[in-house]
This record gives structure tokens, C-alpha cells and sequence, in this order.
């Protein structure tokens, strides 16, 4: 009896806990997103270009963290630190798997007006130079500078946790692809304005705040004798050979297996140059000095310092958490996954926060090594864990041998490792030809950006974004004498017996903008998606109207990839877009999203109603069949059109008999 109850209250303890088990597992793959692609790594299929990938990643590791160090006025081993750290967090907790997160050209000037503000190089004579800290041999002047930026990361990590804590992850439909692109373009800009000293061999003060971008050329138009010629001509062969050299590699990506890795063999030829000719010292070439080996024990980032970079930090964290939220999505985008906004401040906050202790500057992804990624054809996060590897050999190993490196040559490495956001220049056009406010907003955003900093510019272009679309949305019909029910239409087909094919009418009567271009995404997927998993035939007509205006601020995420299209019914989707007012380049790209998506299920999906500047808009932003006709004048004229297109088929399947 008493073995009865034992056994009776074990199975109810059982019971109890076993959905807490549960909750506990899918807590943690959802927060741990490496335990859900980790054990189903396919060794045999991922690791060679895992590795290959991974290699190329870890010289552009190198270059740019020794390179954004010195942009972030500290010591170049802290880039090295940089490079290697946040890469390993960012691998646990990230969901992009083509996202290589490190040392980063935008928050690396943000941190540097914290550092020159707080440790300006004036103060090195007052400090002690020759006397040396105990940590890796480097004086007290570059330890206090590497806690600047240190608490810069620290802080702005404690900021991007704090967003995620409350969820603003839900926001990031506020952040409009023209917005991100010129802010990038323009920070661009002034990162290479940052390299012009070096690139010319000229010594220039630190020079920023607002309209400094202009006083740094008028200082080197000023001073036009003192460049030094040499440095200019390495400064172009260097350009010239990595342009070249990285086009060819473009060119026949795919008949060689693995491509030339130009920025390591120009260091290794620059280095080994500079020291038989002892550059330094007989033409005056700035070289990049001495790399202690090895990484210190962590240490806390100066806390008493915190109030006084707190603007740096929002900066950080709201400029890299864009950026590299921007790569994430497109990774996911090209490759067919999803990737958690709130998830990703998470994983940038941890990215930032935990290497603060480790002597790192501010990290994010960037969008060079990302299209690296790309271009080695790297499948998972193995390929940034492969780079840390990498990089450690640099800190242990070879790192002092860099001594010798030209600055001039690492700032080429630089400026064309910039080519992908400068070359945004070019989706100008895009936005003209799609909608001419975006056009603007582009255009003035740069401006901002420019003229003041990045985080200025983006804060400008999600404002002025939101006053034109609150501006436009009064003016937009309210009303209209259409039947905005959706309806069903059965087709009878003889091929094959008697078959049903659905053809479903869905009235849009709201604008589409970035406010509700997600929304209309999603809810559109999840009504195919419960259509096509569906064999019932359609009685009842139900109302369908498209009001996202009232639910736009919802941030719904879905999974594409669970459905699948209908194999007894050929479904058909057509679009009434007579009530679609207005639009802006996102709820365009929405809409060609929506096309490839229901082609890709199998889903027929024709527009009607489209007005002449909505069809060029969409013909121009997407990779759209020419030859199949979709835009129609009217409802009736596209039934018509699939009335005949099945008439065809039976013709040819006649033919063929």
C-alpha cells in the first residue's frame, strides 16, 4: 500500500515537472541559438569552407582591428583583443550565421571623441611615458585611453541589455532601409576621411565635432606641402593591387576553390619591403609599432567614469546594434532563416559587456567581412570560431613581426575594405525611380551624418522618416465604393477529373509604408499559409480588409518555411491595390518579397488596380518575369487571365498526347 502511494506521487512529481523541463529547453535554444545549429553541424559538408572562410575572415580581423584601434585612439593590440573576443560571444548567443562581429569602423570613431575628449594626447607629456604599467609593457598614458574606450563598450553593452529587456527589438521596424543605408554610407565616409592622414603620410591634430569632416580637408589643403610623396604612391599601388586582385577573385569565384587572400600577402610584402629598406627612417614612413605578445588578465573598466560617456555610449549602442542588425537580416534574408530582433541586443550587449573586461574597444559587425563571408561561401558561425583561432596565432606569435607595416598601406587595407558601404551611393538611383521622398530622406540623412556624426544622422533620418509618413497618411483616402470582402472563386478544370482551383481576392485598403510592411507580410503569409495546408473547399465568403494601419506596430515574426503548397489545388492570389494610396521604397520591397515568397509555394500571385507608378516601382526593385504578364487593369481581367491560362494548359497537354 505504502509502495502504491510511493509510486503514485512519484509519477504526479513527475508530471508536475515535466513541462517545466520543457520550458527550461526551449528557453535556452531560443537564448542559446548555438545549441540549436551546433548538433546538427554536418562536419563533411560545412568544415572546409568553414575553414577556408575562416581563415580569409581572420586576416580581415587582423587588419581591421589593428586599423579601428588606432581610429579609436588606443593602442593597436587592443584591436586585436577586439577581434577575438565579441567574435566567440556573438557565436553563442548570435542568430546570423553569416555575421562576423569585431572591431567596427562607426563605433571605433564614436569611442575616439571619448577618448581625445577624456585622455587627450597633451596629457602624454604630463604623464610618466617611460614608466610602464605591468600589463604587456604599455605606459600609463595608453591604459588610461584603453579604459575610455573600454567603458564606452561597457556601457553601451549595459544599454543594448537594457533594450533588450524591454523588448525594443519590436521597434526596429522604425529603422527604413534608406536610413541604415546612408547613415552607413555616410559614416563611411568619414572613416575614410580618418585614413587620409595616413594615406597621405601627413601629421595631423585630431580634429572633430560638428563640421569636422570639412576642417579636416581644409587642414590638409593647407598643409598640401607636407605629403609626403612616398606614402602617396605605396598609399595607390597598395589601392590599385587590392581593387584588382579582389575583382579577379570576384570574376572566378566560382573556378577556383579558394581565393587569393590579398590584404595578408600586401602586409606580409609591405612589412618584409619596409624593414629591408628601412622606410622608417630614410623616407619618414609612419609604421605601426610595437605589438607586445600574449593578453592580459581581464580587468573592470573604469566605473567612476561612466557619467561622462554616457552620449558615446547611446551612440555605440544604438549605431552598431543597426548596422549589424541590418547584416543579420539580410543574412536570414538570402538564406532562408529567421534571426530574433530582441535576441540580437542580446547577443551585441553580451558582445560589448563581457570583452569591456578584456581590454576590447566597441565591437558590431561589419559589412566587409560579412560579404566575405559571402564570397568563401561559409555555412555557419564555425567559420568566425575558425578566425578567432587565427587571431590568437597573431596575439602569440606573429604580432611583433607586424612591426615593420607601413600605416599607409594598412589605411588601403582599409579604405577598400570600406568599397561595400561607399557603393551604396549607387541605390540613389533605386530610390528615385521608387519613391522620391526616400530619394530625400537619403540624401539628407548623409548630410546629417556627415556634418555631424552617425548617430546625429540616424537619430535625423528615423525622425524626419516619421513626420513625412504621418504628414502623408491624412491625405490618404479613408473611404472607398469598392467591395473590399474578400472573395472565392471555383474554377472547374477538366484535366486530370474535375479539380478545384482557388482563387482568392484580397482587397488592400491602407497605404504601405515601413510603419506596416511587416505586418502586411505576415498576415498575408499566414493566411496562404492556412489556405494551401487546407484541402476543404470554400463556402462562406469572410471579409478580408487589410486596416494595418490600426496593427502596425506589432513586430510579427513567422516561419516561411513551415508551409507548404497546397498538391491538390492550384492556388491563385490576386492583389486589389486600388485602395493602396501611397508607398515607400520598404512597402515596395514588401511587395516583392510577397511575389518571390508565393512563387517559391507555388502560389500564383497577380496585381490589380496597380497605379503606373506602384507597377515601375515594382518592376524596378525586383528581379520580376518579364515575359508573365501580373499587373492587370482590373479583378475581372486577371480571373480572366487565369481562365485562359488554364485553357493553354489543357491545349498543350492535348498537344502532347
Amino acid at each position: 500500500m505504502t509502495g502504491a502511494k510511493r509510486k503514485k506521487k512519484s509519477v504526479s512529481w513527475s508530471k508536475m515537472y515535466a513541462p517545466h523541463c520543457e520550458d527550461i529547453k526551449k528557453w535556452c535554444r531560443r537564448r542559446l541559438p548555438v545549441l540549436e545549429w551546433a548538433p546538427q553541424y554536418n562536419l563533411k559538408e560545412n568544415l572546409l569552407p568553414d575553414a577556408v572562410s575562416g581563415i580569409m575572415l581572420g586576416v580581415q580581423q587582423v587588419t581591421q582591428g589593428l586599423a579601428f584601434a588606432i581610429l579609436s585612439s588606443v593602442h593597436p593590440v587592443f584591436g586585436l583583443y577586439g577581434s577575438l573576443f565579441p567574435a566567440i560571444i556573438y557565436a553563442i548567443f548570435g542568430m546570423g550565421r553569416h555575421v562576423a562581429t569585431g572591431t567596427f569602423a562607426l563605433t571605433s570613431l564614436i569611442s575616439a571623441n571619448a577618448v581625445e575628449r577624456l585622455v587627450p594626447q597633451s596629457s602624454q607629456n604630463l604623464t610618466t611615458q617611460s614608466t610602464n604599467t605591468s600589463v604587456l609593457g604599455l605606459s600609463e598614458f595608453e591604459m588610461q585611453r584603453i579604459g575610455v574606450a573600454a567603458a564606452v563598450s561597457f556601457l553601451g553593452g549595459v544599454i543594448q541589455l537594457a533594450m533588450f529587456a524591454l523588448q525594443l527589438g519590436s521597434a526596429t521596424f522604425l529603422l527604413t532601409e534608406p536610413v541604415i543605408s546612408a547613415m552607413t554610407t555616410g559614416a563611411a565616409t568619414h572613416v575614410v576621411t580618418s585614413q587620409v592622414k595616413y594615406l597621405l603620410g601627413m601629421k595631423m591634430p585630431y580634429i572633430s565635432g560638428p563640421l569636422g569632416f570639412f576642417y579636416i580637408y581644409a587642414y590638409v589643403f593647407e598643409n598640401i606641402k607636407s605629403v609626403r610623396l612616398e606614402a602617396l604612391l605605396l598609399s595607390l599601388l597598395s589601392i590599385v593591387v587590392l581593387v584588382l586582385v579582389k575583382e579577379l577573385n570576384e570574376q572566378f569565384k566560382r573556378k577556383i576553390k579558394v581565393v587569393l587572400p590579398v590584404d595578408l600577402v600586401l602586409i606580409v610584402a609591405a612589412s618584409f619591403a619596409c624593414y629591408c629598406t628601412n622606410m622608417e627612417h630614410t623616407y619618414g614612413l609612419a609604421v605601426l609599432g610595437h605589438i607586445p605578445k600574449g593578453i592580459p588578465p581581464p580587468r573592470a573598466p573604469p566605473m567612476n567614469i561612466l557619467s561622462a560617456v554616457i552620449t558615446e555610449a547611446f551612440g555605440v549602442a544604438l549605431v552598431g546594434y543597426v548596422a549589424s542588425l541590418a547584416l543579420a537580416q539580410g543574412s536570414a534574408k538570402k538564406f532562408k532563416y529567421s534571426v530574433d530582433d530582441n535576441q540580437e541586443f542580446l547577443a551585441h550587449g553580451l558582445s560589448n559587456v563581457i570583452p569591456s573586461f578584456f581590454f576590447c574597444i566597441p565591437s558590431a559587425a561589419a559589412m566587409g567581412r560579412t560579404a566575405g563571408l559571402y564570397s568563401t561561401g561559409a555555412k555557419t558561425q564555425v567559420a568566425c570560431l575558425i578566425s578567432c583561432v587565427f587571431v590568437l596565432i597573431v596575439i602569440y606569435a606573429i604580432g611583433p613581426l607586424l612591426y615593420w607595416l607601413p600605416m599607409c598601406v594598412l589605411a588601403s587595407i582599409i579604405v577598400v575594405g570600406l568599397k561595400g558601404m561607399l557603393i551604396q551611393f549607387r541605390d540613389l538611383k533605386k530610390y528615385w525611380n521608387v519613391d522620391k521622398i526616400d530619394w530625400g530622406i537619403w540624401v539628407s540623412t548623409y548630410i546629417f551624418t556627415i556634418c555631424f556624426a552617425a548617430n546625429v544622422g540616424l537619430l535625423f533620418g528615423v525622425a524626419s522618416t516619421i513626420a513625412i509618413v504621418i504628414g502623408r497618411f491624412p491625405r490618404a483616402k479613408t473611404v472607398s465604393m469598392k467591395n473590399t470582402k474578400e472573395m472565392e472563386f471555383k474554377v472547374k478544370t477538366e484535366t486530370d477529373g474535375e479539380t478545384l482551383q482557388l482563387v482568392k481576392i484580397i482587397s488592400v485598403n491602407n497605404p504601405l509604408v515601413f510603419l506596416n510592411a511587416k505586418k502586411f507580410h505576415t498576415d498575408l503569409m499566414n493566411l496562404i499559409q492556412k489556405e494551401t495546408s487546407s484541402n476543404q473547399p470554400f463556402d462562406d465568403i469572410n471579409k478580408c480588409e487589410q486596416n494595418m494601419l490600426l496593427t502596425s506596430l506589432s513586430n510579427g515574426n513567422c516561419n516561411d518555411e513551415a508551409s507548404l503548397p497546397c498538391p491538390n489545388e492550384k492556388c491563385s492570389l490576386i492583389l486589389d491595390c486600388s485602395g493602396l494610396n501611397f508607398f515607400d521604397y520598404s512597402g515596395v520591397s514588401m511587395l516583392v518579397e510577397v511575389y518571390m515568397d508565393c512563387k517559391n509555394r507555388n502560389v500564383d500571385i497577380l496585381f490589380a488596380h496597380c497605379t503606373a507608378s506602384l507597377i515601375k516601382a515594382v518592376k524596378y526593385c525586383g528581379n520580376i518575369d518579364s515575359e508573365k504578364q501580373i499587373f492587370f487593369e482590373s479583378v475581372s481581367a486577371a480571373i480572366s487571365t487565369i481562365h485562359s491560362n488554364k485553357n493553354v494548359g489543357k491545349l498543350s497537354d492535348h498537344s502532347e498526347v
